[in-house]
């Protein structure tokens, strides 16, 4: 069901009366009036919802987002102040978006690099936050943050997080049409239970830059050369972005593959980055700062030195990233292999994206989990690339691969969460039109994107997402000495909950002593979300036990959870 909600609240521009007792001079000779004071009339809005406001220059730029740089300055009703960089709008416009959680008046002032700009430089305005009256949950229970106990995700209420994440790499270009196509794959994945959408600014993988063939509704979104942006792409982006939110869709925005630094530059990056903090910061989003962050170019004469480049100039833009988000929203890297090995300081990080391979065995996967949970500093770890469904490598992964890739890594991760991909949707394949081929010359395939919105994988990890709601699983860690012959496993401190999870029909050896509480047990089928009862429960928490899988899957394939509970 969509959830409608006011996205922003638009401010209006009004001026003061000339300050009748204040004269400059002009040439040291003239004297006139003092430029007008220039404010906003109060606004109301809600908690976490949108404001926007649009301050228009009289004074011409021969560059505009060249020659200047507009931020406000906000103070909450509890004195804490917040630098929010202004956006260059088109013509002779910029604009602010703020959101707050902190009800009561907040007040703002301009601050231009042309402080002689009086429509853009020293401009006040306030306006009053009330509590928030609507049902979304990225409003009602706020942004995401990363939970107290430091390994998973939550609102910033507290309420729990489960990260089900969905690959759009480049779902703002024109192949997914706006608005049928677009909103029809979003109420999909809302409807099957993802919480998250990966998707890249622009400037997206497997091109060169300014390709045709990552043209959104409005065109590219900078001219060529990387001169300046073009506002008009990002109007035309923002329609996607906030429609997402309104589903209660969390944006993942990646700014750009990692290999379009060297091209633009670190300070044209780092503008870059300025100009969506400033469009979509207000939002409940999450950053990732690059796709395959430290990746050079595919065809890159020099990989070794470029990989140096790389992780140091974005551990540059990252540290920028930091310190112009005034929303502090969470930020990671997407990574070849672990986000923390893609720049020199890994701290910067919220938490660990890994990338776990599209062809690796499955224990593979939980052996990259288990390793990331491992590594201090301790923080949340989800795979955000993993077996993309339908791919077509040499070993094709079907719903059953990308089933065992998401419980194997799942469960030796702390069960933050996990990113799923299916090929055709992260490229946007039409039936007509397929993406093509890389400038490294794979084709990864031609499966449409309709179609493969509609492949069980999907399905079956929105099972194991509902399954998993059912349980306190924001609490579970990986568990590697009460079980053996699993996949993965994982418990909670009190030994009151427990899963592990079997591939081939093995049989699971439980050393129950490892839990506590009268337990129960049941096997969960990962591809319809039935549950078996194990009979001759409850079973006492002493000795080991064997529990044997009741046959074959929905699928007629072998994977189980165990599911162990005590009373």
């Amino acid at each position: 069901m969509k959830i409608a909600f006011p996205l922003l609240v638009i401010g209006l521009l009004v001026t003061a009366g000339v300050r009748s007792t204040c004269l400059a001079i002009d040439n040291g000779s003239t004297l006139r009036p003092a430029a007008e004071e220039v404010h906003f009339a109060p606004l109301v809005t809600e908690a976490n919802l949108v404001v926007e406001f649009t301050f228009e220059s009289v004074k011409a730029y021969e560059d505009p987002f060249n020659d200047i740089m507009v931020d406000a300055v906000f103070t909450d009703p509890s004195g804490v102040k917040r630098r929010v960089p202004a956006f260059w709008a088109g013509g002779s416009s910029w604009r602010v978006r703020y959101a707050s959680s902190i009800t009561g008046m907040h007040r703002f002032q301009t601050e231009c690099s042309d402080t002689g700009n009086a429509e853009l430089h020293g401009v006040r305005g306030s306006l009053t936050v009330t509590p928030y009256t609507g049902e979304n949950p990225l409003f009602r229970r706020g942004a995401l943050r990363v939970a107290d106990d430091g390994r998973h995700f939550a609102h910033a209420d507290g309420t729990p997080f489960f990260w089900l994440g969905d690959t759009w790499w480049m779902g703002l270009v024109k192949r997914l049409r706006w608005p049928q196509d677009f909103q029809e794959l979003a109420a999909d994945r809302r409807d099957k239970g993802f919480t998250v959408i990966q998707l890249v600014a622009g400037l997206y993988p497997d091109m060169p830059a300014f390709d045709e063939r990552g043209l959104g509704d409005e065109g590219l979104p900078w001219e060529k050369g990387f001169e300046r942006i073009r506002p008009e792409f990002f109007d035309a982006a923002d329609k996607r972005i906030t429609h997402l939110v309104e589903q209660g869709l969390v944006p993942c925005i990646l700014g750009t593959w990692g290999y379009y630094l060297p091209w633009m530059g670190t300070e044209k990056m780092k503008q870059h980055w300025r100009y969506i903090i400033a469009r979509w910061g207000a939002l409940p989003v999450v950053w990732t700062a690059a796709g395959e962050q430290a990746m050079p170019w595919y065809l890159s004469g020099s990989k070794e030195t470029e990989t140096v480049l790389l992780r140091r100039e974005w551990n540059e833009v990252i540290r920028h990233i930091r310190a112009t988000d005034p929303f502090h929203r969470l930020l990671t890297t997407h990574p070849r292999n672990n986000a923390r090995d893609e720049l020199l300081d890994p701290v910067l990080l919220d938490f660990e994206m890994q990338q776990t391979g599209h062809g690796q065995p499955t224990e593979h996967h939980a052996a990259k989990a288990l390793e990331a949970w491992n590594r201090p500093p301790f923080v949340p770890v989800i795979s955000g690339e993993s077996r993309y469904e339908a791919l077509e490598i040499k070993a094709m992964p079907g719903a059953k691969e990308v089933r065992e890739a998401f419980w194997a890594h799942l469960l030796n991760s702390g069960c933050a969460g996990h990113t799923y991909g299916v090929n055709g949707v992260w490229q946007v394949n039409l039936p007509d039109q397929r993406f093509g081929k890389s400038p490294g010359g794979f084709d990864w395939g031609g499966t449409p994107w309709r179609e493969a919105m509609n492949l069980p994988g999907s399905t079956q990890l929105g099972i194991g997402k509902a399954f998993l709601l059912t349980l306190a699983w924001h609490q579970l860690a990986p568990d590697t000495v009460a079980f053996k012959n699993a996949v993965s496993a994982a418990s909670n401190a009190e030994g009151t909950l427990a899963l592990a999870y079997t591939t081939g029909g093995q049989t699971v050896l439980a050393d129950l002593g490892k839990l506590s509480g009268s337990l129960s047990a049941r096997w969960f089928d990962p591809v319809s979300g039935a549950e078996v009862a194990v009979p001759g429960k409850p079973f006492p928490a002493t000795g080991s036990r064997e529990f044997t899988p009741p046959g074959p899957n929905a699928a007629g394939e072998g994977d189980w959870v165990l599911l162990l509970r005590g009373k």
